[in-house]
Formats: structure tokens, sequence, C-alpha cells
């Protein structure tokens, strides 16, 4: 009997041991969310593209709880961090792309192309990259509260920004600038900016707070559902030009973090890009963190 037999019972007994729903959960929420990721390039082919950005934006959304529910439940897994890495590539790297193209890049025909296909693979990279240092021994501390790079939803959400001024009435941009555009959001994706996480941020609200919180998040909503050309531009903007903090936030942490260290001890340097020789080495055992982003 071979040790891949599958007449020995204690193979079968772990092949077909139940999952428990609370590993099931958060996988349905990245499902999900890939199916909104598809149905927005088809939208975007049909024309449709006031439909295509609320289908992104809510993939945005479920991407952005499905790793709290994971945490929430304990529904941790290296299955679900590896589905919800393909679910951004498609969602925020293919989907942006493709519709940019179909919207406004095919009119510069090859050069289009070339920028809708250099914005996805720079999504995919920038989503390897992560899940390549994610395990990093060498990361300060306080890294953990930063992203090497724009995230990739939020690279979604901001490089669709020539669509919501277009929407808004604006006048459309030039093909050329929204190439640009496409390309400076890309650039920003793999570049090595430090971009603020917000997990360091208090997810405790004080009793007092609750009510307040709760208005807040419906205000927010209404607010996102009654006039959302208006949002999602101010926000991306706002985004952008926070960018900058992020990355001198990380700086003055790195300066205070290199003057408690005693005399002779390591300086951690900004976050890098991996190597190849890090790149080429097989993922370790342990559990990495369920979702990612």
């Amino acid at each position: 009997m071979t040790p891949y037999d599958d007449r020995d019972p204690d193979i079968r007994r772990r092949r077909f041991r139940p999952i428990p729903v609370r590993m099931l959960v958060p996988n349905v929420i990245t499902l999900l969310a890939i199916c909104a990721g598809l149905t927005a390039i088809r939208l975007s082919i049909e024309g449709r593209m006031t439909l295509a950005v609320y289908a992104i934006v809510f993939a945005a959304a479920l991407d952005g709880i499905d790793g709290r529910v994971a945490r929430l439940i304990k529904g941790q897994s290296k299955f679900g961090a590896e589905l919800d890495s393909l679910a951004d590539f498609v969602n925020f790297g293919v989907a942006p792309g493709l519709m940019l193209y179909f919207w406004q890049l095919h009119e510069l025909g090859n050069a289009g192309w070339i920028a809708a296909m250099v914005f996805a693979i720079s999504m995919c990279l920038r989503l390897a990259r992560f899940n390549a240092t994610l395990d990093d021994p060498n990361k300060p501390a306080f890294a953990a509260n930063f992203f090497t790079g724009v995230p990739a939803p939020a690279g979604a959400i901001t490089v669709m920004l020539p669509i919501y001024a277009a929407f808004l009435d604006l006048g459309r941009w030039p093909a050329a600038l929204t190439a640009g555009y496409t390309l400076l959001i890309a650039f920003l994706m793999v570049s090595r900016l430090p971009v603020f996480s917000g997990k360091s941020m208090r997810m405790r609200v004080p009793p007092e707070l609750v009510l307040p919180a709760f208005v807040a998040v419906i205000f927010f909503i209404a607010l996102l559902i009654s006039y959302p050309w208006y949002v999602l531009s101010i926000g991306t903007v706002l985004y952008l030009l926070a960018l900058p903090l992020g990355y001198k936030s990380y700086r003055d942490q790195a300066r205070a973090t290199a003057a408690a260290a005693p005399a002779g001890g390591e300086v951690s340097s900004p976050p890098s890009a991996p190597t190849m020789a890090s790149l080429s080495e097989p993922p370790h055992d342990d559990d990495r963190p369920g979702r990612l982003h």
C-alpha cells in the first residue's frame, strides 16, 4: 500500500474531515467580492459604467469586512488568505484596468491598452510582494501599521478618478492624461512608499460614543448613496494628498526607534521590495493572517 493509497482509512478520515462553518463564512464573502468584480467587467463592456463603478465599490466594501469577520469568528485559514489575494487581483487590478480601457483608454489604441495592462500587472506584483514579505522577521514593530505602496482596494478606487470627474459633469480628461494618471497610480502601488494602514487605530468605542458612531456611519452611507461621485472624488483627492503624511509618520517613527536603539544595535530601514532569493524561498508552515489587503 502506497503512502497515498485512498484505501488507507486514516487518509480518508483526514481528507473528509468536516470543516467548521466559521471557516467558510469569510470565503463566501470573498467569493461574493469576486462576483462583484467580474460583474463590473461585464457592465463596463456593455457600457453601463455607473453600475460597474458601484460593483467595484461593493467589492472594496466586502474586502474590508471579510478579514475582520474571519478574525472575529476565528475563521482564518491559508486557503482563505490565498483566495483573498486572488480576489484582490481580479477585483482591483483586472476589473478597473479593463473598465478604464473600455471607457476611454481604447481611444489611444495600443498605448491605452499598455496603460491598462501595466496597472493590472502592478496590482499583481504589489500583492505578490505583500505575500512574500508578510512574515519578514526583520520588519520593525511599528512597520506593521504601514503598507508598502498603495494597497489594492485604495488603488482601484483612486485610479477611477477620471470616471468620477466625468460623472460630475466636469468634462472628460484627455485620454493621454487618463493614461498618465493610471500609470501614476500603478507606480504608487509598486513603490516603497509607506502608506498608513490604520491598523493601530483602536477598534473599541466608548459607551457614550456608540450611538454617535452609528449615526456617523449611517450618515456616510447615506452620503455615498445620494452623492456617490462627490464622495468618491473628494475621498480620492484627500487620500492622495494624505500620502505624504504616512511617509512622514513612518520616518518619524523610524528615527525614534533608531534613537532609542542601543549603540551598535541594528536600525530598521524603510520597507523594501523582497530580493529574488527571498521570493524563491518556500513559504513557511506557520499560519499567516487569514486575510490579505
